[in-house]
């Protein structure tokens, strides 16, 4: 009987210990924000009301953007890439080749013939 106390009497003391070592829960993180609860639901609710906010944005459309250069300036570029005879080589064609175009573009053959510009 005495070493039945011996053991109740130790299994109560480790149970203690680890008692006196849990750690208590306070949480994940504190919550840390510039802007009231007001202000979140309101930015919620908007975002909520918005039109098409569950459509891809590839669905939409084409989407617009802001013309740096005047469409014909543009189009005289790519119809003059697209009339250029060294249009298809480049100095990757050929070990250690560099291209050096000799041949005239027929659009500048063109302009000069009629006196006009490049573009």
């Amino acid at each position: 009987m005495n070493a039945s106390k011996i053991l109740a009497a130790a299994a109560l003391s480790f149970v203690a210990i680890a008692g006196a070592q849990a750690e208590t829960y306070e949480g994940v993180q504190a919550p840390v924000s510039a802007l009231s609860r007001a202000d979140v639901q309101a930015q919620a609710v908007a975002t909520a009301q918005a039109p098409n906010q569950n459509v891809t944005r590839g669905s939409r459309g084409a989407e617009t953007m802001a013309a740096s250069q005047p469409r014909s300036t543009v189009q005289a570029e790519a119809v003059r890439a697209a009339y250029a005879p060294d249009q298809n080589v480049s100095s990757g064609s050929r070990v250690n080749s560099k291209v050096v175009s000799t041949l005239t573009n027929p659009i500048d053959a063109a302009a000069r013939s009629t006196g006009a510009s490049k573009f």
